[in-house]
């Protein structure tokens, strides 16, 4: 139920109240302002956002949360917008979490969902993180912003910030899927296909500010991204009657959904509305495109840049990022994983579960059952954990194989019978 005049979901109309505090660097804690503009740490490493969860527990229940309706505004006491008014909205509920018998199966495993992100508004999990980051980006007055994208990030921004009367400017690595750009500029934005990878178009995001004028939305460059993709944990435990499932698989390349849900979980915890337990957390990489796999492989808390970044699963191909530290930390204290897929793996899987769950998911998706099947062949993970697998896309927003049998007519129906 949504606000006509204003848009905004109607439960936040009246009262917005949230219990922000200040805000923290990543890497070393130190400590900055939260109610103005900020973008990375005197460090130069990622901001979290941090609340009074004591207080956050005393003035709310699990239960009064769990009656509000279903979308990810209902946290809104974990969430860093102050002001109802500079929610930016366009009909967010929850994303399915869907079975996937017959890919089970064919893998001996007995339980795994699908948490299908891309019944979001735009299509993806971009939606999440770009509309907190652009609610913020209107409750503090910016009027430009500017971020590279892969493709689902663009258009999740130019979707909120036109509804938010707000100017941006995206830059995409040339080979960006088609559908991502023609989408991003029809709703509104200004989009530049670039000569290079995601970190090249970051490039020109940082050395155009001064010159632009623009707010930098890159991922993890600004605070609000983080929390708005720490909701897709919450979420999941509350469909899951905040029983925690034993793994998650998520595809990786910036990392941000990973470092929101094992945030998400911490702030759960003090809330008092789950316990001590967490899911095993998996990094999902492209072989093409493995630093963080490469990192962990290697023991170390960095990682370094992967040159000359190759994938079809175009969402993960992320050679270099500024989380790296916090991605790695989340996968080593949970007892996960990173693990690097090939690419015929994901196409494989991409067409097996279509055909066999009727569940179209996109590349970065497929690179989860990819990992899921390493996973159980190495022992990693056991065939009665309860698995969850994250779609990040609609798959109606890649290419498919073609189809082109015509059918003449009169129809040999022998000849179809037989598979002609």
């Amino acid at each position: 139920m949504t606000d006509a005049t204003l848009g905004r979901p109607a439960h936040l109309v009246d009262e917005h109240p949230t219990f922000v505090t200040h805000l923290e660097c990543g890497l070393t804690g130190e400590r900055f302002e939260a109610d103005t503009v900020q973008t990375l740490s005197s460090a130069g490493r990622p901001l979290l956002v941090r609340y009074d969860l004591d207080a956050a527990r005393e003035a709310v229940s699990r239960d009064a949360v769990e009656a509000r309706h279903d979308d990810w505004w209902k946290y809104r006491e974990i969430l860093p917008v102050r002001r109802s008014e500079d929610v930016v909205s366009l009909g967010e509920t929850f994303t399915p979490l869907i079975p996937v018998p017959r890919s089970a199966a064919r893998l001996g495993a007995s339980w795994a969902l699908v948490k299908d992100e891309g019944r979001l508004p735009t299509g993806s999990f971009k939606a999440r993180g770009l509309g907190m980051a652009v609610s913020m980006a209107k409750e503090f007055g910016l009027t430009r912003l500017a971020m590279p994208t892969n493709g689902n990030a663009g258009a999740a921004m130019a979707a909120y910030a036109s509804r938010a009367g707000l100017e941006t400017f995206i830059f995409c690595p040339a080979d960006t899927p088609e559908v991502n750009v023609r989408e991003i500029a029809l709703q509104g934005a200004n989009v530049w296909r670039v000569d290079g990878l995601i970190d090249d178009c970051g490039r020109i995001v940082g050395e155009g500010k001064e010159a632009m004028g623009w707010f930098d939305v890159s991922t993890l460059k600004e605070p609000y991204r983080i929390e708005g993709k720490k909701t897709m944990g919450v979420e999941l435990l509350e469909q899951l009657g905040w029983e925690v499932p034993d793994a998650i698989m998520y595809p990786t390349g910036g990392g941000t959904g990973l470092i929101g849900m094992w945030k998400a979980f911490d702030e759960l915890e003090a809330l008092g509305w789950i316990g001590p337990e967490r899911p095993r957390m998996y990094a999902v990489q492209a072989a093409g495109c493995a630093p963080m796999v490469r990192a962990f492989e290697a023991g170390e808390r960095h990682a370094t840049r992967w040159e000359d970044a190759h994938t079809i699963a175009s969402g993960i191909r992320v050679p270099a990022a500024v989380g790296d530290f916090l991605i790695l930390d989340a996968v080593r204290d949970s007892g996960g994983a990173a693990i690097a897929v090939e690419d015929d793996d994901i196409d494989r899987w991409a067409t097996t579960v279509a055909q066999e769950d009727g569940l179209l998911i996109c590349p970065e998706g497929a690179a989860t059952f990819a990992a899921w099947e390493q996973g159980l062949e190495r022992g990693l993970i056991g065939r009665d954990d309860r698995v969850v697998l994250f779609n990040c896309g609609n798959g109606l927003k890649y290419p498919m194989p073609p189809a082109d049998r015509v059918l003449a007519t009169p129809v040999d129906w022998d000849a179809m019978a037989a598979g002609a």
